[in-house]
């Protein structure tokens, strides 16, 4: 490692404990250590860019190692050297709001180093300047104006006076400079259906042909920070929306970027939804009606450019098949579709993903009709853009463009979308290799309206992440505080793609836990196979031990139904000091537990699998978890049934392969929400007897931080 860099950091970490009044963690040290030197020692070409393999770090970092910390002062001084961008990507708001106001200030405040850091977002958190001096003028209804998109009319006809007021209001505070455009900054939150109306996104967007685009623009106002940034921080979500444009449209270009990944166990899940395509048939064929109903009048605004006249006139073609084919298609699947009520939706899945014959032709048919709708789109679309850029000659008027052009780009939008669904069905699945997950739900709407909605989802997202990013990046870490199932980085190294010989390291937490806590089975814990006995053991372990005036709890279920039937039998005295998720947001939840606490009462929150990670109560705040049962992923989600029905059939064992490992994660998870900080003690109770009966049980229990252990025996 190059001596400067190395001497920049240790100076670094030296100032920032004398400035914290903090002491040195041998797992951060160790971890600052393992990042430099893996970061420092890729190797690159004259241009910049990588030229060795060995790229990539997985380090799981127990609560309470500071591993923010050490991966900033490992990565930053060593990408400035080498002129290469920090991103940082988060899977939550709340590990974002930490690194921007307290870990990077503190960072700045208490070392020499030197940069600038910016967070990035999308831009539908940013408002649309066009669009919001579009909304404030008169609001005609979709019989007025054929440009207006059927959506987009819905909601008109749903907004009131006070949406109009507040929306003078917005546009006055822009204009003023009091509000940036970042709808994350309102001081009052703004409701979805007055948002919508106010954003755009890439397809809708003009880009440098808006006259707003230099000044006015909220969203590359905000980009031009990011160019000045030495870290960017992101989540996930977009890091993978870049990447699928192609990398370096929305962030730097991923092989001049370094990157960390934080809260890395949620990456493989986020590729997978980023990845998967869904279609609904109605309505889908209320966008093609409205495009075939505003055929005439597009032609009658654009028919000055004999392209413009010409993509339309072949719009006709695929509009045409498209209608027909897809209301032939409804009626077939409908009655194929032997539908299940599961999760609250009603689902039909093809076993293995493996559609019928019939329905892989319609596939192919809808995959070309759906191509050809989007090159014709996309050509109109690109013809409105040029003819809005003053610096090119158009025969189409610069206003009538402007005018058609939001309608053209949504649809195209729509169109792309449609395609990659139908893409997915009619794809191939490889051999050897997991196959996609397709399935169909059936929606209930109202009057006894119903709607098929198709979707198809990768397994893994393995192949996705390898190729998309892993081969692309400059350099990457993973983190997380559960990276590991089991005890190993197999699981990781599945889900995300890594080759077998990419660095993985594991530095337990500092934290004394059999000091600081009891993991307890007590002997109400059953079998949750026995729905009515768990939910009676509940109910009696809360009666008997959380019923007194020093209760601060979080109790954690895997089922809304099994929550809401505890809560309904607890005695009205335990029933005063119980808030449950479904009552309450979540950050209004801890809210008024935290009050509850500050009062010196009692309190209970009864919460679901999203409170089980990235929520902080240390100290008096939280003093017990109550686990219900064991976090076995559910049965009934289509794409592990298909992952699992795969394993199967080459052999396998999925329950171990997948639903264990899973488990182990989300169970330590839990476990981590009772020690926060080196102060904090408590209780984990796990009320599931499977934990001690069970073969795996072992395997689980080794997975857990060392509390001490209580056991009772089972009844």
């Amino acid at each position: 490692m190059n001596p400067e860099w190395q001497a920049q950091i240790q100076q670094a970490y030296r100032d920032f404990l004398t400035g914290r009044e903090v002491r040195a963690r041998k797992g951060q040290a160790h971890m600052i250590a393992d990042i430099a030197k893996s970061f420092a020692a890729i190797e690159e070409n004259e241009e910049g860019r990588r030229k060795s393999q060995q790229h990539l770090l997985a380090i799981e970092a127990g609560t309470g190692t500071g591993k923010t910390l050490a991966y900033l002062l490992a990565t930053l001084p060593v990408a400035q050297a080498r002129n290469k961008r920090l991103i940082i990507s988060t899977a939550t708001i709340a590990l974002q709001e930490q690194l921007l106001l307290r870990d990077l200030p503190d960072l700045k405040k208490h070392t020499s180093l030197e940069f600038n850091y910016a967070l990035a977002k999308g831009r539908g958190r940013y408002v649309c300047t066009a669009q919001l001096i579009k909304a404030m003028g008169d609001q005609p209804t979709a019989d007025d104006d054929s440009t207006l998109d059927l959506f987009q009319a819905e909601l008109m006809q749903q907004s009131s006076g006070t949406d109009a007021g507040r929306i003078q209001q917005l546009a006055a505070d822009f204009s003023a400079g009091s509000w940036n455009g970042d709808r994350d900054s309102l001081k009052e939150p703004l409701v979805n259906g007055i948002w919508d109306r106010l954003t755009t996104d890439h397809q809708r967007c003009t880009n440098r042909r808006c006259p707003h685009f230099n000044g006015a623009c909220a969203f590359f106002n905000a980009r031009r920070e990011l160019e000045q940034a030495d870290i960017i921080v992101a989540n996930h979500d977009l890091v993978l929306a870049d990447l699928a444009l192609g990398g370096g449209v929305i962030l730097p270009a991923p092989d001049q970027t370094y990157y960390v990944f934080d809260e890395a166990h949620h990456l493989p899940d986020k590729a997978i939804n980023h990845f998967a395509a869904s279609f609904r048939f109605n309505t889908s064929l209320s966008w093609l009606r409205l495009l075939r109903k505003s055929q005439p009048d597009l032609l009658k605004s654009l028919g000055a450019s004999p392209t413009a006249a010409r993509l339309l006139d072949q719009l006709a073609v695929p509009l045409s098949h498209l209608e027909q084919d897809l209301g032939v298609l409804y009626g077939q699947l409908h009655e194929m579709g032997r539908f299940t009520a599961e999760g609250g939706q009603e689902v039909f899945r093809w076993e293995q993903g493996l559609l019928p014959e019939g329905l892989l032709q319609f596939s192919e048919q809808l995959v070309l009709h759906f191509a050809t709708m989007s090159r014709l789109l996309e050509g109109l679309v690109n013809l409105l853009k040029e003819a809005q850029d003053p610096e090119k000659t158009s025969t189409l008027d610069a206003n009538l463009a402007a005018e058609w052009q939001p309608m053209l780009a949504l649809l195209h939008a729509r169109a792309l979308a449609a395609h990659q669904l139908w893409s997915l069905c009619a794809q191939k699945d490889p051999a050897g290799k997991p196959p996609l997950a397709r399935w169909m739900t059936r929606h209930r709407l109202h009057e006894g309206d119903e709607e098929l909605e198709v979707s198809a989802s990768p397994v893994t997202a393995a192949g996705d992440l390898a190729y998309r990013l892993w081969s692309r990046c400059f350099g990457a870490t993973l983190t997380s505080a559960t990276l590991t199932a089991l005890g190993k980085f197999d699981r990781l190294r599945q889900r995300c793609g890594l080759d077998t010989d990419t660095l993985c390291k594991s530095y337990a937490s500092p934290f004394d836990y059999a000091r600081l806590g009891v993991l307890e089975v007590p002997r109400q814990a059953c079998d949750p196979s026995q729905a009515q006995q768990h939910t009676d053991a509940i109910i009696d372990y809360m009666q008997e031990h959380l019923d007194h005036p020093a209760a601060a709890v979080l109790v954690l279920f895997s089922s809304r139904r099994q929550m809401n039937e505890v809560y309904d039998g607890l005695p009205s005295q335990l029933k005063r000091v119980t808030l449950t998720q479904d009552a309450l947001s979540k950050n209004r939840l801890i809210e008024k537990h935290r009050q509850r606490i500050d009062d010196n009462k009692p309190a209970i929150i009864f919460g679901l699998a999203s409170l089980a990670e990235g929520i902080d109560l240390p100290g008096k705040y939280l003093t017990h978890v109550v686990i219900v049962r064991l976090p076995f992923s559910t049965p009934d989600d289509p794409v592990e049934a298909a992952l699992a029905e795969w394993i199967e059939s080459t052999g396998g064992n999925a329950f171990m392969q997948i639903s264990v490992p899973d488990a182990s994660i989300r169970l330590v998870q839990a476990c981590g929400r009772l020690i926060r900080t080196e102060q904090d003690e408590g209780r984990v109770t796990l009320l599931d007897q499977r934990i001690l009966t069970k073969r795996y049980g072992a395997q689980l229990l080794n997975s857990l931080p060392p509390f001490r252990r209580e056991f009772s025996r089972l009844g």
